[in-house]
């Protein structure tokens, strides 16, 4: 096993990634889950890790200007969190999560990351200094402000990490 892990701009990268969504979350699987009916965001960039050059996990990166409390703040979101079957239990997620968490903190701009994640996913972010955001959380879905409840929501330290009241995305989830 030889792996490498790339941080690749989104949209470019979006057909060497897509073998690896497909595998892991077939439409028929998804079209069942919470938030299979969800429209989202695509990734600014992608943190993927390769075994031979082959994509076998993969964590989007995004950034956005929302509103916390009604004040503006620099999100940074995580999302598409995705690794083979035959690759899981290895540490990968956690490395590939690591690689994003400091993107975002080398880039000085983002106060706090965001991501949303099925319950049972819950335990292995807070095992990852994750905490629960209490509080509302609403994005766009065709084209009208709604809540977001599809998915837990967890926060990330980096600046400062809000964990409680009302939360603007101030466009798609991710």
């Amino acid at each position: 096993m030889s792996i490498e892990i790339e941080i690749v701009t989104g949209d470019a990268s979006w057909p060497s990634v897509k073998p690896l969504f497909d595998l892991a979350w077939p439409r028929e699987v998804v079209e069942k889950l919470s938030w299979g009916h969800v429209v989202f965001a695509n990734p600014e960039l992608r943190v993927i890790v390769e075994d031979d050059g082959q994509p076998v996990c993969h964590v989007g990166l995004y950034r956005r200007e929302g509103m916390w409390k009604g004040r503006k703040t620099r999100i940074g979101g995580i999302g598409g969190v995705v690794t083979h079957p035959d690759y899981r239990r290895r540490g990968l997620a956690s490395v590939a999560l690591t690689a994003a968490l400091h993107t975002l903190k080398d880039e000085r701009a983002t106060d706090f990351a965001l991501l949303f994640c099925e319950p049972h996913n819950v335990d292995f972010y807070t095992r990852r200094n994750w905490k629960p955001f209490i509080g509302e959380v609403f994005a766009e879905q065709h084209g009208e402000r709604m809540r977001f409840d599809a998915m837990t929501p967890l926060v990330s330290y980096l600046k400062r990490a809000p964990h409680e009241g009302e939360m603007d995305l101030c466009g798609l989830p991710w």
